[in-house]
């Protein structure tokens, strides 16, 4: 009983976290269409993106084991950590440069929220 249970509960500790990353994943994509400008549809991909493939890639790690595959499963997850902000960053650089005002809403006690 107690060495099934070592067998399968990392198991189900990896399809939870893939399923999790999947979850952000999909949430992402749905909050790109639903939001109304670039600046708002940029926030929601570049935060469930990298939270959604990092909980996919720890799934994958904890699958793998302690194996070669591991290693680069983790140097993928340090590269997204590193270049999905920059990127960001740049394509709201180029917006910004290219002429793209952010959507200013006024609510209705007469304030303004950017």
């Amino acid at each position: 009983m107690g060495t099934e249970l070592f067998q399968t509960l990392p198991t189900l500790l990896a399809y939870a976290s893939m399923a999790i990353g999947a979850a952000f994943i999909v949430i992402g994509g749905i909050g790109v269409l639903r939001m109304p400008e670039i600046y708002t549809r940029m926030h929601a991909s570049s935060v469930t993106e990298t939270t959604g493939s990092l909980f996919v890639l720890i799934g994958l790690m904890i699958l793998s084991g302690f194996t070669l595959a591991t290693v680069k499963l983790f140097a993928i997850a340090l590269f997204l950590l590193f270049t999905s902000p920059v990127s960001t960053y740049a394509l709201a650089n180029t917006a910004s440069i290219a002429g793209q005002k952010p959507l200013v809403v006024k609510d209705k006690a007469g304030g303004v929220s950017a």
